[in-house]
């Protein structure tokens, strides 16, 4: 940083400044008593009698996090805070004493320049020489200038010291955190002993990407340890990231009696032991337990050649279903080996939205744009991990999951799907040409009940609609797409694959 000039400190805003490190004081002397309230509440909803469940635990939580941030700002403002004072008083003593050599310099007259030192030599009587009077007040303004810069030189290094009080906190230049999560980021990865900077926010894949790519192997690791939370819903990391952060978090939630989404997390061990013990390579690849999302994959997404998400309908929830959801994206990951002997396949069981759990919301649309969006943002994220050498992906939704799929294929940008293979689906307003995705396949059993009542659109078994039929069996029903025992689940590994053929 460029050394201000004496006329740069002379003309300092002390008065400003002084107001600010006011505002500093204000702010770190309430902080303690805020947030000995906020522990208070927090206390109180431990014992409350009028307020229990999941929504009382995650007002404790919040309460918890918020604390743990305001506990972290405190400490920081405080060491900031005695640095700015001594700012504050250096900075006052160096704009009072560049003012004083300047008018001692005037009234000789000399010059000083912007390093205090005599521009030119001093006055010199062309008669009898050199004035001692006029030489003596010229050197006492070169001393006091000598003087006020020193007092600068002394303040720049306490703003410094207080700037670096607060690095803690993220603020950089001017700019604190634009976020209270980023905040909490920094609170938590700094307390877990690494330094790391805040992934990008507004949810863009590729930059989540570009951020992990940019992080050294001792910042991902404190990254993970320091918010497993948060860095396991990032769509754009490998696969391998998030499953060590979402098992990690997943640990977290079974050691609390009293977490919420407790019953998910038991249900999501459960399946994860189990198909681990049968020796399949399981991934968490999604793990928000308290709003019953989960996506586990199977095989390795980050190495696959041919990745397959399989999106389930209404009725289906985590602690009940996540089995058969997982046996359902094995069998397709299965078919699809069958189909190319040495392909790599993993295929995802995506609860990333929750169903439906009764008849009038499968109704509407409502549930479908939500869990649409989620879909695009998880689609983006596996093209953004593997960059310009994407797997091949084919989204393979079940009845209300079609209907998502058509959302998620809706939202901005490019649908991130290679093909789709839409199974018992209950109509989209959208034909096949509309879908963004150059295959579009659909399977549509006679007996499928659900098929016939064109709830959210044109049937896609129309010639209209414009999709490619796969084989299905007259009496596969509404449930049986994925059963071996039928000729359904053969085409959608060849689709997966990549070989099937036409007609």
């Amino acid at each position: 940083m460029t050394a201000p000039t004496l006329p740069e400190v002379a003309g300092w805003d002390v008065p400003l400044l002084r107001g600010a490190v006011w505002t500093l004081d204000s702010v770190a002397g309430a902080l303690p008593a805020w947030r000995a309230r906020v522990e208070a509440v927090g206390r109180s909803l431990e014992h409350a009698d009028c307020w229990y469940g999941p929504a009382a635990q995650s007002a404790g939580a919040a309460l918890v996090e918020v604390s743990t941030v305001a506990t972290a700002v405190t400490s920081a403002l405080a060491g900031s805070l005695e640095h700015a004072q001594r700012l504050l008083a250096d900075a006052d003593t160096a704009q009072e004493l560049a003012e004083q050599a300047l008018a001692a310099a005037a009234a000789v007259p000399v010059t000083l320049d912007g390093a205090g030192r005599l521009a030119a030599p001093l006055p010199v009587d062309p008669v009898t020489g050199l004035a001692a009077e006029d030489a003596s007040a010229a050197l006492r303004a070169e001393a006091l200038a000598a003087d006020a810069l020193a007092a600068a030189h002394t303040a720049a290094l306490a703003a410094s010291q207080a700037a670096d009080a607060l690095a803690g906190l993220g603020t950089g230049g001017a700019l604190a955190p634009a976020t209270f999560d980023d905040l909490s980021w920094l609170v938590g990865v700094t307390g877990s002993g690494g330094s790391v900077p805040c992934p990008p926010t507004g949810g863009d894949p590729a930059a989540v990407a570009a951020w992990w790519a940019s992080l050294s192997t001792a910042a991902r690791t404190a990254a993970i340890r320091g918010d497993a939370d948060r860095v396991g819903q990032l769509d754009g990391l490998p696969a391998w990231a998030r499953d060590e952060a979402n098992r990690q978090h997943l640990a977290q939630v079974l050691a609390d009696p009293d977490a919420e989404g407790r019953d998910v997390a038991q249900a999501v061990a459960r399946e994860i032991a189990a198909r681990e013990a049968a020796g399949e390579v399981v991934q968490l690849y999604q793990f928000v337990p308290e709003d019953d999302l989960v996506a586990l994959a199977t095989g390795d997404v980050d190495t696959a050649d041919a990745v397959a998400v399989v999106v389930p309908g209404i009725f289906t929830t985590p602690t009940d279903d996540l089995d058969d959801l997982a046996d359902d994206a094995t069998a397709v990951a299965q078919a699809a080996e069958a189909a190319d002997p040495g392909l790599a396949v993993a295929s995802i069981a995506w609860l990333g939205y929750r169903t439906p759990q009764a008849l009038a919301p499968a109704a509407t649309t409502r549930t479908a744009k939500v869990g649409g969006t989620a879909l695009a943002a998880a689609l983006d994220g596996l093209g953004a991990l593997r960059g310009p050498d994407p797997a091949r992906t084919t989204v393979v939704a079940h009845s209300y999951g079609t209907v998502v799929t058509e959302h998620a294929a809706a939202a901005p940008g490019p649908f991130r799907a290679d093909a789709l293979v839409l199974n018992g689906s209950p109509g989209l307003d959208r034909t096949a040409a509309e879908l963004e995705v150059d295959e579009v396949y659909e399977a549509t059993s006679a007996s499928d009940y659900v098929t016939w009542l064109e709830l959210h659109g044109e049937q896609t078994w129309e010639s209209g609609f414009g999709a490619v039929s796969l084989p299905t069996d007259r009496d596969m029903g509404h449930t049986g797409y994925y059963d071996p025992e039928h000729p359904t689940l053969t085409a959608i590994g060849e689709v997966v694959a990549d070989v099937r053929e036409p007609g």
